[in-house]
């Protein structure tokens, strides 16, 4: 195996003797797959990361791994093995923010987070990206490749954790609307006893003030009776006492007296 050639120009090599093996010089893309890995403090999300690289090494990279697919097959392997260990050593919140300023708490965030880890991180994303990148090139440098960027694409959470905290927020949700239904009934049976009351006290103003009146006309009505009867004691009685029969007698019924009850003084004295 002969030395590395890296410059443009003419160039020669024995026939049917040398083999030429050309290597691509630009910076080269790696895309891994997401992988299920557990963080420090037990939450089991989904990391994607992807990076850019490109043969550093020629004839360390052609004696090591051959050719780009055996590149990135061991691109696969050493990448994805120290997002493995780092991404274990960190806690959610590390991997979510990239530093401390005030923002916005999500439900999701917020049932998954304690309040405090919410608000302060040591390190962050990008410096854990930067981590990886880091101790990735240790090794990738021993087969003849430089990493220039390690970054993390994507982080869900597993299919299990965010059953959990759909779970979690449509009982939260379910309590939220129970406490307002509550009140809301509170409320309402509040508005309904005041109405009752209000009724009531009107009903009793009503009825109050109906009695005043009826007492006020009753009282009329035994003046001018009185009135009456101080002026013809004899018609006023029999007034009365046809307004009596009217009241009482009917076709249904029956009524047996004296022809000598005074009742009857009346009709006595109409059939004669």
């Amino acid at each position: 195996i002969g030395g590395a050639v890296t410059e443009a120009g003419l160039h020669i090599k024995a026939p049917f003797i040398q083999k030429a093996n050309f290597f691509e010089k630009r910076w080269l893309e790696w895309d891994g797959d997401a992988n299920q890995i557990p963080t420090k403090d037990k939450k089991y999300i989904w990391v994607d990361t992807y990076a850019r690289w490109r043969v550093k090494e020629p004839l360390t990279f052609f004696q090591r791994v051959r050719d780009e697919r055996g590149a990135q097959s061991r691109l696969d392997d050493i990448i994805d093995g120290e997002t493995r260990n780092i991404v274990a050593s960190y806690d959610l919140i590390e991997l979510v923010r990239s530093t401390n300023r005030d923002f916005e708490i999500t439900e999701e965030l917020e049932f998954i987070l304690d309040k405090e880890a919410i608000r302060k991180i040591d390190t962050g994303r990008e410096k854990i990206a930067d981590i990886i990148l880091s101790k990735s090139s240790v090794i990738t440098g021993e087969f003849g490749i430089e990493l220039r960027d390690v970054r993390i694409k994507r982080i869900n959470y597993v299919d299990e954790v965010q059953q959990k905290v759909f779970d979690r927020m449509i009982a939260e949700r379910q309590r939220i609307a129970s406490k307002y239904r509550s009140e809301g009934d509170g409320r309402s049976a509040e508005v309904r006893g005041q109405k009752e009351r209000e009724l009531k006290k009107i009903q009793s103003e009503a009825y109050k003030r109906a009695q005043e009146i009826k007492g006020k006309a009753d009282a009329e009505a035994t003046r001018i009776y009185a009135q009456a009867y101080n002026r013809d004691p004899e018609f006023y009685q029999f007034m009365k006492t046809l307004e009596t029969y009217r009241k009482i007698m009917d076709d249904k019924t029956w009524l047996v007296l004296s022809t000598e009850a005074e009742f009857l003084k009346y009709l006595k004295k109409t059939s004669k």
